[in-house]
């Protein structure tokens, strides 16, 4: 199973039956299973979606986006309930080249990827049960 590396790129293998313990980054330590969202941009997006094979959940949002702002809670509560589900913050005013190229025309914007292919696609807030629903809703690998 491969996992990139949200802080420094890497691409790591990692045994599947690892990933229910604390797993480092083999270049830069950092925890790649860390049960909570994580923020990329422009530059980082693209290797990071394509490299994980992990289900990824893109939240697209802004910081003077008011339901983007209730939306956040949710979101980290999705990230701990659903760990073996990797869920990343993209802020379109600091990533618009993300923004256009998947063509986000509402915030919050949730993209579910698989292996760099979109799968579903959710606008608007939503609890973190009807968005964990959502997930569930649209089945894919994920190891035991």
């Amino acid at each position: 199973m491969h996992l990139v590396c949200p802080q420094c790129g890497a691409k790591n293998r990692v045994a599947a039956d690892k990933l229910s313990h604390e797993v480092a980054c083999g270049r830069c330590q950092t925890d790649l299973m860390a049960a909570e969202p994580v923020a990329l941009g422009d530059a980082a997006l693209p290797g990071f979606l394509k490299g994980t094979e992990l289900p990824v959940v893109v939240d697209f949002w802004a910081a003077w986006c008011g339901p983007c702002k209730a939306m956040a809670p949710q979101f980290a509560a999705t990230a701990r309930a659903m760990p073996r589900v990797r869920c990343v913050k993209v802020d379109t005013d600091a990533a618009p080249q993300a923004s256009a190229r998947y063509q986000i025309r509402s915030i919050p914007t949730l993209i579910l990827f698989h292996q760099g292919q979109e799968v579903a696609r959710l606008s608007g807030a939503v609890s973190a049960a009807e968005l964990q629903r959502w997930i569930s809703a649209h089945p894919l690998p994920v190891p035991a």
